[in-house]
Order: structure tokens, then sequence, then C-alpha cells
């Protein structure tokens, strides 16, 4: 059995590019046309996933498949081999947000089971959001205000249109002249970070936020 290799974030632009090429089919587009829209799918899904091995990329191909039920069975089975998100443990928590000596932690036993590109959970006591994300091969955590808005707008992380709340962090900035020199980090993200991660197809942005948090 081929090793799970797939991202969550990738799975689910895998799944945006199925949306595509079962929307065109709903619109009897030319056959020509819709065989384009497959060939130019493959070719995003295989630049985005790199490195696979020739098992990989026939799992990988849709050329072959022509139902709805077909593309749901590819979906299924690609869903085996999704990455989990990495191990974590309360104490390696603990230590990423030090001066928070009453901080309340996730139910690490249902992350498992749950397809993630970020860890995030919320304190409502504080009104702080947390948020927990592998950043060049080591677990990175950010903790922030958050002010829920009550309206839908476009998540910063996602980029997709939903429920947000305004998710901000204060950092120092190393490369300013000035030691003291602070500056804050606002975004609009999704309220429901589960949702988030059933819809995250880039992690650009959410990387370079993370890092910025940071003072990277």
């Amino acid at each position: 059995m081929t090793e799970k290799f797939i991202k969550n974030e990738q799975f689910n632009y895998i799944k945006k590019q199925i949306d595509l090429i079962t929307d065109s089919t709903k619109k009897n587009v030319p056959p020509n046309v819709l065989a384009a829209v497959i060939d130019l799918a493959n070719a995003k899904i295989l630049d985005l996933i790199s490195n696979v091995s020739l098992d990989q990329q026939e799992m990988l191909d849709l050329s072959r498949l022509k139902t709805d039920a077909e593309y749901e069975q590819y979906i299924k089975r690609l869903s085996d081999y999704v990455l989990p998100f990495p191990k974590i443990t309360e104490q390696q928590l603990k230590k990423m947000f030090p001066k928070n000596k009453k901080l309340m932690l996730p139910d690490l036993s249902k992350i498992e089971d749950s397809p993630l590109t970020y860890l995030s959970w919320n304190d409502l006591r504080s009104n702080k959001k947390f948020m927990v994300y592998e950043l060049d091969g080591k677990m990175a955590g950010i903790e922030c205000k958050l002010a829920p808005t009550g309206k839908k707008n476009i998540c910063s992380i996602c980029n997709c249109f939903g429920e947000v709340a305004y998710f901000s962090t204060i950092t120092k900035a190393k490369k300013s002249k000035n030691p003291d020199y602070y500056k804050a980090i606002g975004n609009l993200i999704c309220t429901d970070s589960n949702e988030c991660n059933k819809k995250i197809t880039n992690v650009e942005y959410l990387t370079t936020f993370i890092k910025d948090s940071l003072g990277i």
C-alpha cells in the first residue's frame, strides 16, 4: 500500500478541481473543452504534489473518470492517503505558550481523525485564539486576540466566503531600527477553524502570517 502523501490543503485543492470538472460536465460543454479542463486539472494536481511515484501519479490521474460515482469513489480513495496532523502533546503546547499559565488546551484525542492543515482553538474567557502550524519542519504556535464580527466576509487563510472574526496579534519587528518597535498584524479569518481547514487550498498566506507573527 502506498504511504500517505497528500497534505490536507492539497486534498482540498484536488476536490476543487473535481468540482470544476463536474460543473463543466453538467453544463454540457463540448467534448474537446471537457478534455482540456480535465488535462489542466491533472497538470495542476501533479504540479501541486511534486516528487510522486509512478503509483501515486496513477492514483491521482483523473483522465479515466467519467461519472459522478467514479469521482466520488476517487475522492474516497484519496482520503485514505491524506497525511494526519503531526502528533503533538499537551506538554508541547504548554511550552509554546509559556506566559499563559492558565492555558486552555484542545481535546487532542480528536485530532487524529480530523483533516487539519493547522490546529486552532478558542479561549472564550480571554477572547483569545491559539494557532499551531508545522513551520519548516517544526511546530510553531501563536496567540492572538479574537473579536467576532457577526458578519460574513472572505477569510484571509482559506480565501473563502463565510462567517469571520477579527484575529490580531502584536509582534516585535526585528527589521526595524528601533528595538522597542512593535507592530500589530490583523486578519479576518473563519470563526470556525474546522470549516477553514476543510476549505484551505494554499498555505502561502498562512505561512507568511505565522512567520510575521513570530518575527521570523
